[in-house]
């Protein structure tokens, strides 16, 4: 074969454009013995192509699916959330049924609310004073750490 030939299809083989005749042709050129000088490097390469078709594959695979295996528990666990779902939904609208507070004179509903009010205004009130105390302590790391 023709230098200029095998060069033309190494540049074809490199590109990725070759069919596999003419792959053939290139492996039995760099299997021979005269092969020029400046495509030994490829040499090798063809080289190793050709020892690894011999080379065959001995490992075993496991071949057992464990994905089953979650499946099933995400199915057991999905059930139970929604046995567990729907007991604490009717336990709670049972609950919803009590007197929830309701007041015939608004005399008695006016005091009731004051209480609840003031209670509600402490726990705020709590809540203001150590947003103060944030607010201290800010101003004093600010004037430490100028």
């Amino acid at each position: 074969m023709e230098l200029a030939q095998i060069e033309q299809l190494l540049n074809k083989y490199l590109e990725g454009n070759t069919n596999i005749a003419e792959e053939r042709e290139l492996k039995a050129y760099f299997s021979s013995n005269n092969v020029a000088s400046h495509l030994q490097p490829y040499k090798s390469m063809f080289g190793y192509f050709k020892n690894q078709e011999e080379v065959q594959f001995t490992k075993t695979l496991p071949l057992q699916p464990r994905k089953r295996n979650v499946v099933k528990w995400i199915g057991v666990a999905a059930s139970f959330v929604i046995l567990f779902g729907t007991a604490f939904f009717y336990m709670n609208s049972n609950a919803s049924n009590e007197d929830l507070g309701t007041f015939d004179d608004p005399e008695v509903a006016f005091i009731e609310t004051q209480k609840a009010l003031e209670m509600l205004s402490n726990n705020v009130n709590q809540g203001v004073e150590s947003v103060a105390l944030l607010n201290e302590y800010n101003q004093s790391k600010k004037t430490i750490f100028k």
